[in-house]
């Protein structure tokens, strides 16, 4: 007979399950103990895995010490392994914030680059995952997806691969003394699609670094987002007025499905980088961009979107450095 706890443990855990994954799908269950070291991979249907026994042997083994983890994509049927050939499907894009994660899961909560989080489990204090359910993601499409929102939001780079597993909430991470129940709350329900990930910025400025050299012999290569980009720059650069060029770019980009939010974002993170680059400290530059927008966006989303894009123009600057 369960403990209170441990029953409650595995209460939390089906519920995830169940709002994670659809009937008949497989998924993974990975359990590593630390020590001594051990892992265990099973692969199975999600009606086995939310079956009472299954569970109760999940909280045996976590009690015992072993962590449990689950896959973030379902598999396909009669897998043995979780590659990504075996991957049926793109069913989340997931987030970790190992640092500072109270404040980048603030960040999350308040941009308007990405939808409400579809859960957000708390692994340990003050870290999190956060994880949004999508469809319509190619693998390569969801793990270019992943990259770009852990350099938005400061999350880990390494946790970015389609075939990755997460932690399971109700049971205890062991990593630590005492261990850490893990929670989770469900801001949303809703299933988003490419086009609610809004980070056109952060992919053009990706996509110049990696095909500098080939974009200078082929410009008629360049997309639509990364001519805005060095348009907004170099007008920035000749002493524009930030709030006319908004307006001009939103005119001329009426195709985009928020053409002013894409608008004021290229502008502002434009004007971050330069700012950055001529010697301005962060804290000002969140500041100025803060006073830019202060009639135009509500008071709390503006400081925190303001903070954001200094930091992204800072982790752009690096990324250059580095490259």
């Amino acid at each position: 007979m369960l403990q209170p706890r441990a029953e409650n443990a595995t209460n939390i855990a089906a519920d995830f399950l169940t709002r994670c994954f659809a009937p008949g799908e497989a998924i993974a269950l990975f359990l590593r103990r630390e020590n001594p070291a051990a892992t265990i991979q099973r692969i199975v249907p999600l009606e086995r895995a939310l079956a009472p026994r299954y569970l109760d042997w999940l909280a045996h083994e976590n009690a015992a010490g072993t962590n449990i983890y689950v896959s973030a994509n379902p598999l396909r049927s009669g897998s043995r392994k979780r590659t990504k050939e075996c991957i049926a499907a793109v069913r989340h894009l997931y987030l970790d914030l190992d640092s500072d994660g109270e404040a980048r899961l603030t960040s999350v909560r308040v941009s308007d680059a990405v939808p409400p989080p579809n859960a957000v489990l708390s692994t340990s204090i003050g870290k999190y995952q956060v994880l949004w359910r999508v469809e319509g993601f190619t693998l390569e499409q969801q793990e270019s997806a992943l990259k770009l929102l852990a350099i938005t939001f400061g999350g880990d780079p390494a946790c970015t691969d389609c075939n990755r597993v997460l932690r399971l909430p109700g049971f205890l991470n062991c990593k630590y003394d005492p261990a850490y129940r893990i929670t989770v709350e469900y801001p949303g329900d809703s299933t988003w699609n490419c086009e609610d990930f809004r980070l056109d910025i952060l992919a053009a400025d990706a996509t110049l670094l990696s095909r500098s050299v080939a974009l200078r012999k082929h410009p008629d290569k360049h997309t639509n987002s990364e001519r805005d980009w060095a348009w907004v720059l170099h007008e920035l650069a000749q002493g524009k007025d930030a709030a006319k060029l908004t307006r001009k770019l939103a005119s001329r980009r009426a195709d985009k499905p928020n053409p002013l939010y894409y608008a004021q974002r290229t502008v502002d993170v434009a004007s971050a980088r330069l700012w950055l680059i001529e010697g301005v400290p962060i804290d000002d530059v969140a500041t100025m961009l803060e006073v830019r927008r202060r009639f135009e966006i509500p008071v709390a989303l503006c400081r925190a979107r303001a903070r954001e894009i200094a930091q992204t123009a800072q982790r752009m600057i690096a990324r250059r450095k580095v490259a």
